[in-house]
Formats: C-alpha cells, sequence, structure tokens
C-alpha cells in the first residue's frame, strides 16, 4: 500500500522521505508565510551592508544590558534594554523610524520582548535574527564602548537622518 508521502513525492516503492512526509505548502501559502517573516526579520548581512552603505533608514537598537553593550556592540547601535523601552526613551525619534533590534543572540528572548514593547507602542520594527552571536558568526566587527554611542556628527547611526 502506497503511503501518502510517498505518493506526494511521487515514489512508487511505498516508503516516505522524512522531509517530504508532510507536503510542502502551496506556492502561494508558502509566499505569503515568507513576506510575513521578511516583514518582521531582517540578517546581519544586510544591517551590514546598509550601515556600511550609507543607506541604513532604521535605527539600530541594543537592547542588552549596559554592560553588554559597553563590552562590544554593532558599531552606530544604541544601547536601550528592552526594559527600558517606553514612550519617553523613544521621543527623539520620528514615529515612524523603523527600529531594528537585537539582542546576545538565538537562545536570548531580549529582542522578541523589545520588537513587542516598540509594537505595543506603534512603531514599526524589525529584529535582526542572529544578534550578536549572529553578527560574529558573519565575522563582522563588535566595539566596545558605552551607552549612546552616536556618530561624529552626533546623531545615532541608522536612525533616518533625524
Amino acid at each position: 500500500m502506497e503511503t501518502f508521502a510517498a505518493r506526494d513525492a511521487g515514489r512508487s516503492d511505498g516508503r516516505a522521505g522524512t522531509v517530504t512526509a508532510v507536503r510542502a505548502a502551496a506556492p502561494d501559502v508558502a509566499g505569503a508565510h515568507f513576506a510575513r517573516l521578511l516583514e518582521l526579520e531582517t540578517d546581519c548581512a544586510d544591517v551590514a551592508a546598509d550601515l556600511a552603505a550609507g543607506t541604513a533608514d532604521f535605527v539600530l537598537l541594543d537592547v542588552r544590558s549596559p554592560a553588554a553593550y559597553a563590552a562590544g556592540h554593532v558599531e552606530g547601535a544604541r544601547s536601550l534594554p528592552h526594559h527600558e523601552i517606553s514612550a519617553d526613551t523613544l521621543a527623539d525619534l520620528p514615529q515612524a523610524t523603523t527600529c531594528v533590534v537585537y539582542c546576545a543572540g538565538p537562545h536570548c528572548n531580549g529582542a522578541d520582548r523589545a520588537a513587542l514593547a516598540l509594537a505595543r507602542l506603534g512603531r514599526p520594527v524589525k529584529k535582526m535574527l542572529g544578534g550578536v552571536s549572529g553578527w560574529r558568526e558573519e565575522g563582522l566587527p563588535l566595539v566596545p564602548g558605552c551607552r549612546g554611542t552616536t556618530t561624529p556628527g552626533g546623531s545615532a547611526i541608522g536612525s533616518g537622518g533625524s
């Protein structure tokens, strides 16, 4: 007797592969799903490319502790621990500025907490997948320093020009 997955995979021997034991989503369903993910997430390489090209139209928020930020952070990121996010701490950012948040890495939910807080404040937000550990895995540098790192002109890199 042929199994469901074997039939869907075009196999005639009745054996189902582990990957195809559950049929892939229809292309329109998959397209909607992955488009939605890209609305919510970005990756380290894309953030680094925008920062390097000077095309960052977002503010990059390091939502870890001030000590973790001081030990090493993405150059141009602003330190704003996730538990400090509020309308007051965001008052200097235009409401429409997209915030990109990151934390230590996939083992940390600080970026998720920050993204939720920002969304609840009506802010556009994306999470940078991988966080600091992903940044390092891409071979990208971290810089040491205290909270509120800014460019020499005094504005935060990626602040959308504000």
